[in-house]
């Protein structure tokens, strides 16, 4: 099992002639992107790369003075960008209604391509993709730039006008030059005064095998509590969401009152609002994964619900004062942070059924829905009295069916009984009813 992942690396440039070399390469890869972005665009979206280095490669070393490789990168950097735009698109398809159909029906989907863009893809922000030992390479302890620490680590990056040497200031690098990490291409960004290089790396870990379990963890999500885990020692760790129901709502505010004022200045402002926002959110996701990670430890697995085909409808299902909150959540994002730190650290993340998992009693497998009070956010057994919280109640029927899936069980999953005998009276009534 392979582990990729992006190094976001604080770099500090010696003086301005070096930051001016950067600047300025980065500047000229930028219009190199548009140079091909637009034929691109102009040539039925032909992204193979070897017939585009046939067309362009002469006119990006005359018209840019790119190097040979910088070149070679402007046209990998564009065929990926229009790839990633074409999987956006496929993976939401257009949706029309026919008009002679009636309200709620005649609804159809059409799949969208690249043929859909109005205008070639704009690369707006200045960037520099460098290529591992050809455009940039790393030195422990080198001497060739003063004033720098002589235990740092010096990545030599290449520019217009040679080769830069910067400085490595990210706490923790030395772990990715143990000779077990493979780098790959990496990107170097501005960000106001600073300098940042985010360089790919890749590692293979073991497969993890079920027999290796010593912890089985069962996490229930959620708005009022983020996730709910129960462990197999009867152990419950909350974590509560009021402090993203606060920030969320703070935003939304925010957003409110710009929009009202309906300028182009709060237009741009309501755009870095939702950036910051998603940073912010993306950020407590990595602290929350690392959390649960470093709190169970290795060789644990982390069991959760599959919410593929749940959705939550903004428009029937959700009061008002809710729709934003509900159509908000970000635990695919959380899922996916909590499986690669779970991987790097010896343990595995796996999905189970979501159905009446908040719905079944968890000492006497009694299955009905009127025992949740969502109310008092409390779960009362009608058989055997058994009560708790009702996020605790999920929690824990999610780790019996991790604990079912350890034992060997391909899809464990609860199957309710009271529907069975509910379509079981339904078949012998309409036979009676046959009968007579």
């Amino acid at each position: 099992m392979e582990i990729s992942l992006t190094v976001k690396a604080h770099i500090k440039v010696a003086n301005s002639a070096d930051a001016k070399s950067l600047a300025d390469s980065m500047e000229v890869y930028r219009l190199g992107c548009n140079f091909v972005s637009q034929y691109v665009f102009d040539h039925d979206f032909e992204l193979v790369q070897a017939k585009l280095n046939k067309a362009l490669y002469s006119d990006l070393r005359q018209k840019f003075n790119l190097r040979s490789q910088m070149a070679q990168s402007v046209l990998k950097t564009v065929i990926a960008r229009y790839k990633a735009v074409q999987t956006q698109l496929e993976n939401k398809p257009y949706k029309c209604h026919d008009v002679y159909a009636g309200k709620d029906e005649g609804y159809y989907s059409i799949k969208r391509d690249l043929d859909w863009l109005w205008k070639p893809i704009f690369f707006k922000r200045p960037q520099l993709d460098e290529v591992r030992n050809r455009d940039y390479s790393f030195k422990k302890g080198s001497k060739a730039v003063q004033n720098f620490n002589e235990k740092g680590i010096i990545v030599s990056v290449n520019t217009l006008d040679g080769r830069v040497e910067c400085e490595i200031c990210a706490p923790g690098f030395e772990k990715y030059l143990d000779g077990t990490w493979t780098f790959g291409t990496a990107k170097i960004l501005r960000s106001g005064k600073h300098w940042f290089m985010h360089i790919s790396v890749t590692k293979s870990f073991p497969d993890y095998e079920t027999e290796q379990t010593r912890h089985v963890v069962g996490i229930d999500r959620g708005l009022r509590q983020i996730v709910t885990c129960y462990d197999e020692k009867g152990k419950t760790l909350f974590r509560s969401g009021k402090a993203i129901a606060r920030k969320r709502q703070h935003y939304k505010e925010l957003r409110r009152h710009l929009q009202i004022k309906n300028t182009k200045n709060s237009k741009r402002r309501i755009r870095k609002l939702g950036d910051r926002e998603n940073r912010w959110m993306n950020d407590y996701n990595h602290c929350l994964s690392k959390t649960l990670v470093r709190h169970y430890g290795a060789d644990t697995l982390f069991v959760l619900e599959d919410l593929t085909d749940v959705t939550f409808d903004t428009v029937y299902n959700r009061k008002n004062e809710n729709r934003y909150e509900h159509h908000s959540w970000s635990f695919y994002d959380l899922e996916q942070k909590l499986k690669y730190k779970a991987h790097l650290n010896g343990s595995e993340v796996v999905k189970v059924d979501a159905h009446y998992t908040s719905q079944r009693c968890p000492k006497c497998g009694r299955i009905l829905k009127e025992n949740r009070d969502h109310g008092l956010h409390m779960y009362i057994c009608d058989r055997c009295g058994y009560r708790s919280n009702d996020d605790r109640i999920a929690a824990m029927n999610i780790q019996t069916l991790g604990t079912m899936y350890v034992s060997g069980v391909p899809n464990p999953s609860y199957q309710s009984k009271r529907g069975t005998s509910d379509a079981k009276k339904a078949k012998n009534k309409k036979s009676k009813k046959q009968t007579n």
